[in-house]
């Protein structure tokens, strides 16, 4: 109801009558029970055959539920759901992938190339339509188990007055596609467009009315993609999938490849750090060059990282470690375009830039761990020997640590410092050219 508008009244039935009563059908059965009696619920699953998407999801996709994927264009998420579509079509289930945006032609030329085409081609349906309505149609009709809707942003309600795309359109087709999961336990995956700043188009409507949401990342120019769930209630949201586009669509990624292929070689402006995604851990080098700049207007730039914090750890440098970087323009990566998130990386960053500008080097197979204070102090880091134990398995025989740590057996030799001064007096003083 509209006020100071003609014809703006709507007719409704309340759940509730003038006792107080639910008035719906199952209100009897419905009554608040102590925490202890609620029964636990038991989440089946079915397994996508893809080891990384599953590992993301928790071990598959929950029947009912509904999943949003987002990414930027060209990445990959087609081809990833295409696959895992295939695969669970080859496994006895029965999906539909609705493409609002190819033909049916188009998304077959796709499937052909990264994969056979008999693999899975009994159970997996082929739809190019925008209307949701006819979407939820013809996944009855198929009785799918499964339903890929790429991409929402077309998908559209004929009797709702508003473009595709639009918030109205977006709020109606997603909320649905949720019903419809929901009442007949059909799982829904659901492609969103990202905006440029990276976040999911419909201001963050869409991620509040589903299960699971996904996020793809990765350069478009670089191999590696990573899958990361942001919010996930049948799962952990700590778990990252990784994946390599190939000419034959996307292959799994073991994390061992991950690893530098120089890690043993010393090179100025380099660092090899163990960063923790999820459970596994990954050998992350970072990469520094420092190029004389102008007083004033130095540049800052980072690839990979924070650029905030790559500010705040090269302020720390200049008045902790005594070293002139105002003059001095500063390019941080790291590297296969990985993306690193969390603190025990600073020391490797403050390693790999004051090598760059000192003409430095790490020891061979040297990898470094640690928070950097604002004081100069290094602090320490929490699961410190799973990634002491995978560094020493892929070939890192030194470890450089923040004093204070008790380590156990580890193999490796182990350097404690107490500050980001001690810990560049361990880079070489001989330049080595790389």
């Amino acid at each position: 109801m509209e006020c100071g508008a003609w014809d703006a009244m709507e007719s409704f039935s309340s759940d509730f009558d003038d006792s107080g009563s639910a008035s719906t059908p199952d209100a009897a059965s419905t009554h608040a029970l102590p925490l202890d009696e609620v029964p636990a619920l038991e989440v089946p699953r079915l397994p996508t055959s893809i080891g990384e998407l599953d590992r993301t999801l928790g071990g598959g996709i929950v029947p009912g539920s509904t999943v949003l994927v987002g990414g930027d264009p060209g990445i990959g998420k087609s081809t990833l759901l295409l696959q895992a579509f295939a695969a669970l079509a080859h496994l006895g289930h029965r999906v539909l992938y609705a493409s609002s945006e190819e033909s049916a032609q188009q998304v077959k030329l796709r499937a052909q190339r990264i994969m056979p085409l008999s693999q899975g081609s009994d159970g997996l349906y082929l739809l190019a339509e925008t209307s949701v309505a006819r979407i939820i149609n013809e996944a009855k009709r198929v009785r799918a188990q499964l339903v890929a809707v790429d991409s929402i942003q077309l998908v559209q309600r004929h009797d709702a007055d508003a473009l595709p795309g639009s918030m109205t359109q977006l709020r109606r087709c997603c909320l649905e596609l949720v019903q419809f999961a929901k009442s007949t336990g059909t799982a829904i995956v659901i492609v969103g467009h990202v905006t440029k700043e990276g976040d999911l188009a419909g201001p963050k409507l869409l991620e509040h009315l589903v299960d699971v949401v996904l996020s793809f990342e990765g350069e478009r120019h670089h191999a590696y993609r990573l899958v990361r769930a942001s919010k996930n209630r049948y799962g952990s949201t700590h778990e990252i999938g990784l994946f390599e586009m190939t000419s034959d669509g996307l292959a799994e990624v073991d994390e061992s490849a991950l690893a530098a292929a120089n890690a043993a070689q010393p090179r100025p402006g380099s660092a090899i750090v163990p960063v923790l995604a999820g459970s596994r851990v990954l050998l992350a080098e970072i990469q520094a060059l420092a190029v004389p700049g102008f007083l004033g207007n130095a540049k800052r730039k980072a690839s990979g990282m924070d650029s905030v914090r790559l500010s705040m750890l090269i302020a720390v440098l200049e008045r902790h470690a005594g070293l002139r970087l105002a003059d001095q323009d500063i390019y941080t990566a790291v590297a296969g375009g990985l993306r690193i998130v969390e603190p025990a990386a600073d020391l490797g960053i403050c390693l790999a830039v004051a090598g760059a500008h000192l003409g430095r080097a790490l020891p061979p197979g040297c990898a470094v761990l640690g928070e950097v204070g604002l004081s100069g102090e290094l602090r320490p880091m929490r699961s410190l020997e799973q990634r002491i134990a995978e560094a020493h398995r892929r070939g890192c025989n030194t470890i450089v640590l923040p004093h204070g740590h008790a380590i156990t057996q580890c193999g490796a030799s182990i350097l404690s410092v107490r500050s980001i001064l001690q810990a560049i007096d361990l880079l070489s003083p001989a330049r080595i050219d790389g």
